[in-house]
């Protein structure tokens, strides 16, 4: 199986207490830069997918790994790279020149170009949290599609995934190929199984993180460099931000003397009953 797996490079969402906002925009700089939390949740579905769970180390299937972002975000390919994607593909942006509907424009342009048997990306980013490229892509691709993914297990023709919504999980089957939308539960220990891997094996919860020597390896795999022309016809936003402010300060709360005032203040003032 061969696997495109969409990252995106994103401020630390662990440090958004040091994040500044004006009318002009967010202010990130001293943040550190990381890949996307559901993005790298799908980068392991990826691999759990194209490998034994035993033999983790030997690759069945293809991975490759595309971002759009300037030179600084190789950091991050390079990072999936040793993580045990076999190449990546950069397509060179710089966020203010991208919206839901070119990204998705432009990612289409690379799978027609990879042809792969199935794309693997996070339900959304936690900068912007729009959660619209996978369904836009998946209208350009006219491919079917599974949002919000908590389980992937590879049958014969296809893939059995299990999505998160309100209530529990739907059970979808998917031929291939098709678009897939990962959620925090894919990385469970027993979410996602390739056709290879034992129903009784369990992998480690969460993702998994690269040793040295495959950090070193890493720099020498296939990283090739697109221009955004190359890939979109036209790059003009149909979108953007008008405007940016800070939520509102929480005000103290209220003390009453006893349940009759409480429940006449909730009534009255807060209107909730």
């Amino acid at each position: 199986m061969k696997i495109l797996v969409v990252l995106k490079r994103v401020a630390d969402p662990d440090n958004a207490n040091k994040i500044k906002i004006s009318e002009k925009g967010v202010d990130t700089s001293g943040l550190e830069w990381k890949l996307n939390p559901f993005d790298e949740y799908a980068l392991e579905t990826a691999l759990r997918l194209t490998e034994d769970g035993k033999a983790p180390k030997v690759r069945l299937g293809e991975v490759v790994a595309v971002t759009l972002g300037p030179k600084e975000a190789e950091t991050q390919l390079r990072s999936a790279l040793a993580t045990g994607a076999d190449r990546a593909v950069r397509i060179d942006a710089t966020d203010d020149a991208l919206d839901g509907r070119v990204v998705a424009q432009a990612l289409a342009k690379v799978v027609a170009d990879e042809a792969p048997d199935l794309v693997l990306m996070g339900k959304q980013a936690v900068d912007g949290d729009s959660n619209q490229v996978g369904q836009r892509l998946a209208e350009h691709l006219d491919w079917p599609m599974a949002t919000f993914a908590a389980t992937v297990v590879e049958e014969e023709g296809g893939l059995l995934v299990g999505r998160e919504v309100d209530g529990g999980v739907l059970s979808l089957r998917l031929k291939l190929p098709a678009l897939i939308t990962v959620d925090l539960r894919v990385v469970s220990p027993t979410s996602v199984y390739s056709l290879k891997t034992e129903r009784a094996h369990k992998y480690n919860d969460g993702v998994r993180f690269a040793p040295l020597p495959a950090i070193m390896k890493a720099k020498k795999k296939p990283l090739e460099v697109k221009s955004l022309g190359e890939v979109v016809s036209d790059t003009t936003l149909t979108s953007k931000y008008v405007r940016f402010a800070a939520p509102p300060e929480r005000g103290a709360g209220v003390k009453v003397k006893d349940v009759a005032e409480l429940v006449d203040k909730l009534a009255n003032e807060a209107k909730v009953i």
